[in-house]
């Protein structure tokens, strides 16, 4: 039998719409019809953010709450994982969805240098969150930017604010932030198992290295995330059509490492989370 390996889809994240191009879903019925496309391509888990009127990033927790409504009406089972990410929102809105209770949330567990801003998440901050998310039954993906962040996670864990299974992100390619080198995320994974051996893992590309970044966690046993949110390109030529056609290809290159792409089921029970409601 082969492995299981989650596909988490980017819809959206902060990325222009681009005027030559549908494909980056901005609005609810966009996002939603986007993630059931992605779904039924072999995506088991949804990263989601949401935009303003003006397709600024955006807290507003009614987008949330009709994003994560629409998803679990038409992907029955689809792990939603909402984005406290800071682009664009301040520190006092990032966890505001929270109250929504989605399957998982992204915690970033450090701050650090992106092109154009500092991605700042002070340490009271980032224990805030956690806690929330701990009391809300809500399972942190920890987005781990560079080899610090790792560190800082297994803090978290050993001061309880993180569950015994912790799951977590390497978000690779980022200028400022750690590079898309294999070496580098073989190190982590070494250091993940020694300093948190019951965590799962997820690998992140940014950019042109979307793809290498798949083939790197495929091979090495961890799970895949892509989609427009990520990388815009299919490759150098031409961009993508839709966060379907990336999902497709992550599946795709699944049998290729014998892998197969993790259903909605699977996925719960590899993250440790609760069925699905009916």
């Amino acid at each position: 039998m082969t492995t299981p390996c989650i596909i988490t889809v980017a819809i959206t994240g902060s990325v222009p719409r681009k005027v030559d191009t549908a494909a980056v879903p901005v609005t609810v019925a966009e996002q939603i019809e986007s993630t059931h496309e992605a779904f039924e391509a072999g995506a088991a888990l949804v990263h989601v953010h949401v935009r303003d009127d003006d397709e600024k990033p955006s807290s507003d927790v009614g987008r949330f709450a009709a994003v994560q409504d629409g998803i679990r009406q038409h992907c029955p089972g689809m792990i939603i994982q909402f984005s406290t990410g800071g682009r664009g929102r301040e520190l006092s809105e990032r966890g505001a969805m929270l109250r929504l209770r989605p399957d998982m949330a992204s915690l970033a567990t450090g701050s650090v240098n992106f092109p154009t801003f500092v991605y700042e998440n002070p340490p009271e901050f980032i224990r805030s969150l956690a806690r929330t998310m701990l009391d809300g039954g809500i399972k942190p993906e920890c987005e781990l930017f560079d080899l610090a962040m790792l560190y800082h996670a297994a803090g978290l864990l050993r001061e309880g604010l993180l569950a015994e299974r912790p799951h977590v992100q390497f978000v690779m390619g980022i200028a400022g932030a750690q590079p898309a080198k294999r070496s580098i995320l073989e190190f982590e994974l070494r250091e993940l198992k020694e300093i948190m051996p019951h965590a799962t893992w997820t690998a992140a590309g940014l950019g042109r290295h979307q793809l290498e970044v798949n083939h790197w966690a495929l091979e090495l046993g961890g799970h895949c995330r892509t989609g427009l949110e990520d990388n815009i390109r299919y490759d150098k030529s031409r961009l993508a059509k839709s966060n379907a056609e990336l999902v497709r290809r992550v599946a795709d290159l699944c049998g290729d490492y014998d892998r197969h792409p993790a259903s909605a089921t699977e996925t719960r029970e590899i993250l440790g989370l609760p069925a699905a409601s009916p």
